[in-house]
C-alpha cells in the first residue's frame, strides 16, 4: 500500500460562492505547491470545469478526479466522484435537467464561469448552481452508480446543508461507504449518535472556495496503486 495526500472537495470559479481566482489552473498550481497528490474538483451541481482541471492535473503529475457537490431536494450536499470525465459529464447532463431553474444574480451570488486551462472564460451558467435539484437523498446511491461514481455525504458536522443537520439523522437504510467531516475531532461523537457511520470510511476536506483555503498535505489515503480507480476503491 502507498499513501497519497488528498483534498477531494474543491470549488472553482464555476461555483457561485467561489472566488473568481479559483480557476482550474490556479487550483492545480496551488495544490501542487502544497504537495497534494490527489485532488477532486466538486463544483455545485456541475462538472463543466472538470475538463481543464483534469488536463492540468495530468501535466502536474497529480491524480485529478472529476466530481460534483450535488444538492439534493432536501438541500443535503453530497460529494460525487467519478472514475472518468465521460461519466462525470454524463452525470452533469442529468443533474442539469433536474436543477430547479432559478436565474443567477451574478452581483449577489457570483459569475458562475466556465474557463479553459489558460483561464479564458468560455461560458457562463445562467441557472443558479447552489439551488436544489429534484433528486432525493435516497436516490443518489443508485443514480450515481449508473455513472460508476461514488457518493460521499459532505461535511456531516456542519450545521447547514449536511445530512445530519437537514434530516436530523443518518437513515438506517443508507448505503454510502464513506462520509466527510470538516473537523475530525467530531468523529466519535457523530458515530455514537449514528451507529451506521461506524461501518464507513471517513475523510476530511477543505471545501475550499478560496485558494488559500486548499488543504495542506496533512491527510492521506492508503491505496494499492497510484490511480483514480485505486483512490475510489479506497473510499468504498
Amino acid at each position: 500500500m502507498i499513501s497519497l495526500s488528498y483534498d477531494l472537495h474543491l470549488h472553482s470559479c464555476l461555483s457561485p460562492c467561489s472566488d473568481d481566482d479559483m480557476t482550474p489552473a490556479n487550483i492545480v498550481g496551488m495544490a501542487a505547491l502544497k504537495g497534494l497528490a490527489v485532488v477532486a474538483l466538486t463544483d455545485h451541481n456541475s462538472c463543466k470545469n472538470c475538463p481543464p482541471f483534469l488536463k492540468l492535473t495530468k501535466e502536474y503529475g497529480m491524480i485529478g478526479i472529476p466530481g460534483m457537490e450535488l444538492t439534493t431536494q432536501e438541500e443535503v450536499h453530497v460529494v460525487c466522484l467519478f472514475p472518468t470525465l465521460v461519466d462525470a459529464l454524463n452525470f452533469d447532463k442529468l443533474v442539469e435537467g433536474r436543477l430547479i431553474p432559478v436565474q443567477n444574480k451574478p452581483e449577489i451570488f457570483g459569475k458562475q464561469q466556465i474557463v479553459d486551462e489558460e483561464e479564458r472564460v468560455i461560458g457562463i451558467v445562467d441557472n443558479l448552481l447552489i439551488n436544489s435539484t429534484t433528486i432525493g437523498f435516497d436516490e443518489v446511491y443508485d443514480l450515481i452508480g449508473q455513472f460508476h461514481g461514488i457518493m460521499i455525504p459532505a461535511h456531516l458536522d456542519k450545521n447547514s446543508n449536511s445530512l445530519i443537520s437537514n434530516l436530523g439523522f443518518v437513515p438506517p437504510d443508507s448505503r454510502f461507504t464513506c462520509f466527510e467531516l470538516k473537523n475530525m475531532a467530531n468523529l466519535h461523537y457523530l458515530q455514537n449518535l449514528n451507529p451506521y457511520l461506524k461501518s464507513c470510511k471517513v475523510i476530511t476536506d477543505s471545501d475550499a472556495h478560496y485558494l488559500e483555503n486548499i488543504n495542506e498535505a496533512d491527510n492521506v489515503l492508503y491505496v494499492r496503486e497510484r490511480s483514480i480507480e485505486a483512490v475510489l476503491e479506497a473510499l468504498k
